[in-house]
């Protein structure tokens, strides 16, 4: 069944918009072009997903208070320009235009060649990870290896995970509110694996799985590999908040039997969703027989908010299903590949059974790491935060000054920026910015179906200079390929 975005939802998405306010380089544009261009640049947002129908011209017409004759003309525009496809008794659904001819800008995905030492000097922020803690790790590797000699009368193999850290790992959760214990607790090599691991109990090929949209790379891709389908629910960018509504429609048109979703500080913008709006996640859980994967990586990284509720917590006697997957690799280091999967005892037995066909556990010294650095947090995580809140206001500054037109509105916690550009330029700023020492993630790349080539995440988590440098170089790549697209001839006025 194809999802339908609703009127309403789409006058709302459309802000106040006037197409007599809309404005183009050549003067006033027909009020029909203008509605087109808006709806394109939602499409390009990521705010309306590819596939999804629009609605009817008579209910748009209504829900904007134009006529009938504007709103199919702009459909027809839409058709035209190869945003939007009709097939006869169907609804007219949203898809992207074939990629262009050849031109001079390098191919997506394809860097520049680099000038001979570049290289070397590339300050990399594709990825969203920390150095370590270096005392602090090495202490705990220190006190680890006294504690090893416990462990080497055992095969070591323990498939769920070390009972110390299964057990500090529930201690974690009691502590947050959630009644947790250790047999609920299954330790993972990372929770990518535990995603995998997760996604193999409950999705089958074919299955719809609800996300957030933007959302974690690796995780549309994990999603891709089981054979289920990944279908985006735009986060409200404009209001840093989650369209429970829209998911509650998503679930109930796609008969969605799982939702992957990262309300701690979200990858990659930062937001975090309330408590009224994890208690409302959990209702529409419950009345759409949905499961709730809930993505816990950048839980410990509030920098301007407290850590977050568990949305498990709001599961208690509720009939919705939570499996929560977390991980020591953003707030204390990814080079310990220590992860877990908070469910219900029968779920982490299903999963084992699962499991033993991947690995049969995780490295016995890592988890005797990871059990002492979690039963003394407080060593670790204030700093963690204020190196985070130190790099993420040198990197505001410094955009501030290179990139003043780039805009963004920074969530409470996490370990990055979602950057709206002036134009959709994403991918080429990621083809070529290696030429001027800097390497980041396309915008599409969080996405799907080419989605928020007018976004580009960066992570604050390299040293201040080089954020700066970082930005010093984006900027270079940017100016380059702004002149060249003539940024900001003809874009429509969405205000």
């Amino acid at each position: 069944m194809t999802r339908v975005i609703g009127a309403a939802t789409l006058a709302r998405d459309l802000g106040r918009w006037q197409p007599d306010e809309a404005r183009s380089s050549h003067g006033r544009r027909p009020g029909y072009r203008a509605l087109a261009d808006g709806i394109r640049l939602l499409v390009a947002d990521g705010r309306i997903p590819i596939g999804v129908a629009l609605p009817s011209e008579r209910d748009l017409a209504v829900a904007l208070d134009l006529s009938r004759t504007t709103i199919t003309s702009a459909y027809a525009a839409l058709r035209e320009d190869g945003y939007l496809v009709s097939r006869q008794g169907s609804r007219s659904t949203v898809t992207l235009p074939a990629a262009p001819a050849a031109s001079g800008r390098p191919a997506p995905g394809r860097a520049s060649r680099e000038a001979p030492g570049v290289r070397s000097s590339l300050v990399d922020l594709t990825c969203a990870a920390m150095s370590a803690p270096a005392d602090r790790i090495r202490d705990a590797y220190a006190d680890a290896l006294l504690e090893l000699p416990t462990y080497l009368h055992t095969t070591g193999l323990e498939s769920v995970g070390l009972p110390v850290l299964r057990e500090a790992v529930a201690r974690r959760y009691r502590d947050r509110g959630v009644p947790t214990t250790a047999d609920q607790i299954m330790i993972t090599t990372g929770a990518q694996q535990a995603l995998v691991l997760v996604l193999a109990l409950v999705a089958s090929p074919g299955d719809r799985i609800l996300i957030d949209h933007p959302t974690y790379t690796n995780a549309i891709e994990a999603i891709k590999r089981t054979g289920a389908r990944p279908v985006p629910v735009p986060l409200r960018l404009e209001s840093m908040g989650w369209d429970l509504d829209g998911m509650r429609a998503a679930a109930r048109q796609t008969a969605a039997k799982v939702a992957y979703l990262v309300p701690d500080f979200h990858n990659p913008t930062g937001f975090c969703l309330d408590d009224a709006g994890r208690a409302e996640l959990v209702r529409i859980a419950g009345d759409t027989h949905m499961t709730l994967v809930i993505d816990e990586t950048m839980t410990d990284l509030g920098l301007d908010a407290p850590t977050p509720t568990p949305v498990a917590r709001f599961a208690a006697g509720a009939r919705a299903d939570v499996i929560t997957v977390g991980s020591m690799s953003k707030a204390y280091w990814s080079g310990l590949r220590i992860g877990w999967i908070r469910a219900d005892v029968s779920t982490i037995n299903a999963l084992l059974a699962i499991r033993s066909a991947l690995d049969l556990g995780s490295a016995v010294l890592e988890q005797i790491v990871a059990a002492g650095l979690l039963s003394d947090p407080e060593s670790v995580l204030p700093a963690r935060r204020d190196r985070l809140r130190a790099q993420r206001a040198a990197l505001l500054d410094e955009l501030s000054v290179e990139l003043p037109e780039w805009r963004c509105d920074p969530g409470p916690g996490g370990m990055a920026l979602w950057v709206h550009l002036p134009a959709p330029l994403s991918t080429a700023i990621a083809a070529t910015a290696p030429s001027h020492g800097v390497q980041v993630a396309a915008g599409p790349r969080f996405g799907l179906d080419g989605a928020f080539e007018r976004y580009v995440r960066l992570p604050y988590a390299r040293g201040e200079d080089e954020l700066r440098a970082a930005v010093r170089g984006l900027a270079g790549a940017y100016r380059g390929l702004a002149g060249e697209a003539r940024v900001g001839s003809g874009v429509p006025v969405i205000v």
